[in-house]
């Protein structure tokens, strides 16, 4: 017990923790002095400023577990590398609502972490590629859009709906969106669903007051915007032919962003086929003729934001860890390190307890001028309305 009292207590830092509660003035701030050590058998926190006090767990998906630490990762990881609920069920003894209630917390918590780190508009991501899986749930079909960049391989959207139609593609695209800068040139390559080209250059569009005056603000498709369209014809299930078309853009633009996010020599959706087979992979729900099909769209939605946010910042892509010599990194390189957003391979107890800074409260400005309101007089009475009811005069207040 001695042992355990000690390790708990090199682990307290008051000095890099920040306080939670949004209704605090001094929320997100590290290391300003206001956080104190309030309990060590049970790693608690104290804020100074709002007198609360929160536990060492606050804000990671390790809050309000139970369980051994040690057993939730473990059974996470199995999830995010496709291992079936019923088989970590038989494995270590656990009830098979504990375990989706824990994948869909760590599914909660990727979320919050892709948001924080991805969907920042900080991304160049020159060439994305978009596409769809059909998903078989138990008694209805489910529709999952995933969007990734191509140069770095990091998968920055998905989106799962009940039907494939254009909410779908709207709401797919708004994430691309929150994860690119403003104004950059960017190819969006798209197979041929209709409602892509015109959902892409909805969402691609910035306001832009061209005369001062009152009047709304015209909206503008982002220039260097390019649309690439991939139609594959088949005959008796077999694919007899690939039709590229540049829907929006200029082929010479379009060639040069192939060439700068080494996305090959043609307009293609390639990588978001592979990537489709990835999550197809490891995540068992989507698993093809399997028995343990998900009944719920939540399982679905969780279920890919931990897939995707440990391929993105746990798991060393091939392609990107060869030489330099074969266009690598020459090292254990993640889709998030080779697109800047770290700098080294996350194990998932890193990605579970990774706590999101919530954003500082904003400062009211004081208004200037004089407030010369009048006050209202609530002693003076108002006057009587005379209405006709029913053939009856009555008056009323």
């Amino acid at each position: 017990m001695k042992k355990r009292s000690t390790e708990v207590i090199q682990k307290m830092d008051a000095s890099k923790q920040f306080c939670p509660y949004l209704e605090c003035t001094s929320r997100g701030q590290i290391r300003q002095g206001n956080i104190v050590i309030h309990q060590r058998s049970r790693p608690r926190y104290k804020c100074k400023t709002c007198e609360r006090t929160f536990s060492a767990k606050a804000g990671t998906a390790f809050e309000g577990i139970r369980k051994p630490e040690e057993l939730f990762i473990t059974v996470t990881s199995l999830l995010s590398q496709g291992c079936p609920i019923q088989a970590i069920v038989y494995t270590y003894k656990l009830d098979e609502r504990t375990v989706a209630t824990w994948r869909d917390r760590a599914g909660r918590q990727c979320e919050k972490v892709h948001q924080a780190m991805i969907e920042q508009e900080k991304l160049d991501l020159k060439h994305v590629q978009i596409d769809e899986i059909r998903a078989k749930a138990k008694g209805s079909v489910l529709w999952i859009g995933l969007g990734i960049m191509v140069k770095t391989r990091l998968w920055i959207a998905g989106k799962v709906s009940k039907t494939r139609d254009r909410n779908l593609a709207d709401q797919l695209l708004q994430q691309v969106y929150r994860c690119c800068k403003k104004w950059c040139a960017i190819l969006i390559c798209t197979d041929g669903w209709k409602p892509y080209p015109n959902s892409i250059r909805k969402v691609f569009r910035e306001k832009v007051k061209e005369t001062p005056g009152p009047g709304a603000p015209r909206k503008v498709i982002w220039p260097d915007l390019h649309i690439g369209t991939v139609i594959k014809r088949t005959v008796k299930m077999r694919l007899k032919e690939v039709d590229e078309q540049v829907t929006h853009g200029t082929e010479k633009m379009v060639q040069k962003l192939l060439t700068l996010s080494r996305g090959g020599s043609m307009i293609n959706t390639s990588y978001i086929e592979r990537f489709n087979g990835t999550m197809r992979e490891r995540l068992a729900s989507l698993t093809r003729k399997c028995r343990h099909a998900s009944a719920k769209e939540e399982a679905f939605h969780t279920g890919m934001y931990l897939v995707g946010s440990v391929y993105n910042f746990c798991t060393a892509h091939h392609e990107l860890s060869k030489s330099t010599t074969e266009w690598g990194f020459g090292w254990s390189c993640t889709p998030a390190m080779a697109s800047g957003l770290t700098y080294h391979v996350w194990s998932v107890k890193d990605l579970l307890t990774y706590k999101i800074v919530p954003p500082l409260l904003p400062i009211m400005k004081k208004k200037v001028g004089s407030c010369n309101k009048k006050e209202h007089n609530l002693s003076v009475t108002k006057k009587r309305v005379v209405r006709l009811r029913k053939g009856v005069l009555c008056s009323t207040i």
